[in-house]
Parts: structure tokens; sequence; C-alpha cells
């Protein structure tokens, strides 16, 4: 799952920096210079991730003793974790809030990475309208960054999607769009949503930017391989979803593309002859339509 992903990988590379939140939103801002303090907080805030990679629970556990001994930021940063890595996505959203609550208290910057952390981990269980609300607290932070905003209208888009808003969505992706046009994630969530809009136009443009942006990505070109079959181009929604199975077997998207390919192959099957009826014998029947085209398989 890319929230887990994206946070694990924050702590595996930069364990003396914030967490990036789980989802494509960068950090806002470096923390300042660091005292003495600072530095060995940052040193235990390294080996509490370290074990968030091996062993989330005990890295819950650390975090909670270091949080009682009054380690402030550092310890809820890896407790939300550890939460994360354990989809335990109500108490990792909490902690996140209460982390942005402490940092507003300290003027720390991360606020703002902070309540966007929160709002993902709403959004990954299931409470899009708490999330829409830390995204409207991280984008009311002043000197936010257009690239942080940019990505926090992502993450908007998607909770209000979540909420079946897709009007609300549209205006906040046209925004992230703006902000941060070389976002692949952005344009793919944009034609996502064109596709649900009935917006083919729109949604062949967005998804032929995303893989332009980023051409290795599995998850995008599976979204191509369904808006070309869509489109009726078969042999560009073959390619794609050919090019996901073989590239990405063991992943989701490979899965999906897979199962895309065999109804592709339903579609092309043709009908077994029928054989020529014996002399001064009726010919049968001729056999009924299906009841529906099975169509290539969406994400």
């Amino acid at each position: 799952m890319i929230p887990i992903l994206l946070a694990l990988a924050a702590a595996q590379t930069a364990p003396a920096a914030p967490p990036a939140p789980p989802s494509a939103t960068p950090p806002s801002a470096a923390a300042p210079a660091a005292s003495p303090e600072e530095v060995a907080a940052q040193a235990r805030y390294g080996e509490c991730t370290a074990l968030v990679r091996s062993e989330p629970q005990r890295a819950v556990d650390t975090a909670n003793a270091w949080r009682l001994e009054g380690g402030r930021i550092y310890p809820r940063m890896c407790l939300g974790l550890a939460y994360v890595a354990l989809e335990r996505w109500t108490p990792a959203a909490t902690v996140y809030e209460q982390a942005a609550e402490e940092a507003a208290q300290l003027q720390d910057s991360r606020r703002t990475d902070f309540l966007v952390q929160a709002g993902n981990a709403w959004i990954a269980g299931g409470e899009p309208t708490k999330a829409i609300a830390d995204f409207d607290a991280a984008l009311a932070t002043p000197n936010l960054t257009n690239e942080l905003r940019g990505e926090v209208h992502v993450d908007r888009a998607r909770a209000l999607v979540a909420l079946d808003n897709l009007a609300g969505a549209r205006e906040n992706l046209d925004r992230a769009t703006q902000l941060v046009p070389t976002d692949p994630f952005a344009w793919y969530m944009s034609a996502a949503l064109a596709r649900r809009e009935n917006n083919l136009a729109r949604a062949q443009a967005d998804i032929a930017r995303a893989m332009q942006l980023a051409p290795d990505n599995a998850d995008i070109a599976l979204l191509g391989g369904t808006i070309a079959g869509i489109s009726g181009n078969m042999a560009e929604a073959e390619r794609l979803y050919r090019r996901v199975a073989e590239g990405a077997p063991g992943s989701e998207a490979g899965r999906e593309a897979r199962a895309s390919l065999e109804t592709l192959r339903e579609i092309e099957v043709p009908a077994p002859p029928t054989a020529a009826p014996a002399p001064g014998q009726p010919a049968p029947p001729p056999a009924s339509a299906p009841a529906s085209t099975p169509q290539p398989q969406s994400r």
C-alpha cells in the first residue's frame, strides 16, 4: 500500500528528519538547527524507526515509553510510523494530530506535515470527513510552499472522491495540476476522475501526461490501458496491460492487468463455425447474443 511504503521509506532513508506523510506529500520545511538535545533525540528516533521496519509492535511500545519520559514530538513521530506499519489508522491519525498540536505550541514548521500525515491516515481508515478537516488546517498554515499546497489539494481530492463529491474533487485536482504540474499522481488522479465524469477526452489527455511523467509506474499504465480500451483502442489497451503484467507480475496492478488481458481475449475470440445442415434438414436457429459485452477491467 502506498501510504505504508512511503512512510517506511522515509524512516529508512532519513531517520534524522521528520517522516514523510503516508502519501505522496513531501515535507514542507526542514527542522531548525539542532541543539545537542535535538541531536540526541534524532539519534533515538533513528533507533525507534529501525524497529518500525523490523518489529512495529515493539516500536509502538518503545515510542510510548519514550513519550512518557517527556520525549515530546519525536516519540509521536515514531509512534505514528509504527501505527501506519500496523495499519492502525485511527491511532496513527490521532498521534499525528497530537504532534501537530505540539508543533504549533513550539512554533515548529513541521506542524503542516503532521496535519497532512493525519489526513492521509484518516483516508486510509475510511474517515474522509476528518481527513478534510486536517487538510484544511494544513492549507491554512502560513508560509506554505506552492509544491506542498498542490500536494495537499491532491490529497483533499482523494478525500472528496471518497465522499462522492466529484465536483469538489475536480476543483481541487485542477488547482493541484496548476501548482504541481510535474506530479504524475496529480494527473493520474485527474484522469481517473475524468473517467468517472464521462469526460473521455480529458481522461485521455491527463493519463497521457501522467505516463509521460512516470513511464514506469504500473498503476498509471494500468489506468492508461483501461482508458485506451474504453476509447476503442484495443491494441493500445493490450500493449499497456501486457507491459504491466510482465513488468510488475506480483503487484495488484499486475494481477488486474492479467485479468484485463483475459477479458480482451474473450472479446477477440470468434464464435466457432456452425456446421452445415444435412441435405433436406432445416438450418439450426442462430445462437442468442450475449447479454452484454465484457469490458476491460478498470482499477
